[in-house]
């Protein structure tokens, strides 16, 4: 279970879920089977905080310390993966980055365009 649970690490993260216990799993986690058994489940949920951390590391620093060519991969990133979809997360992202609400907003148009 071990394999399984370092296999799945890195995925979790990025997605910003987490691995719980088979017997602490809930109805809406993603069990995951290890040789056909129930082994760890995954709890999805999504977690901004989570989510910077994992695209911090991507980038190889903080949010506030990235190049404005960097600050607009990390809001790509983001995006991607749903973080604006979270309450507040323009404002925390904005907050993170030492830029406005309105800078964030900027660099969604540019990206969704």
């Amino acid at each position: 279970m071990k394999e399984l649970r370092a296999s799945v690490e890195p995925l979790v993260q990025a997605i910003g879920a987490s691995i719980v216990e088979i017997d602490e799993a809930v109805e809406s986690d993603v069990v995951l089977e290890w040789n056909g058994e129930p082994a760890l489940a995954v709890r999805i949920g999504l977690n901004l905080e989570g989510m910077v951390s994992a695209v911090e590391s991507e980038l190889g620093g903080k949010l506030g310390e990235l190049d404005r060519a960097g600050k607009q991969a990390a809001i790509r990133v983001l995006d991607e993966r749903g973080a604006f979809t979270i309450r507040r997360a323009i404002e925390d992202v904005a907050d993170a980055m030492g830029v406005s609400r309105i800078t964030i907003y900027n660099y969604l148009n540019v990206i969704r365009d």
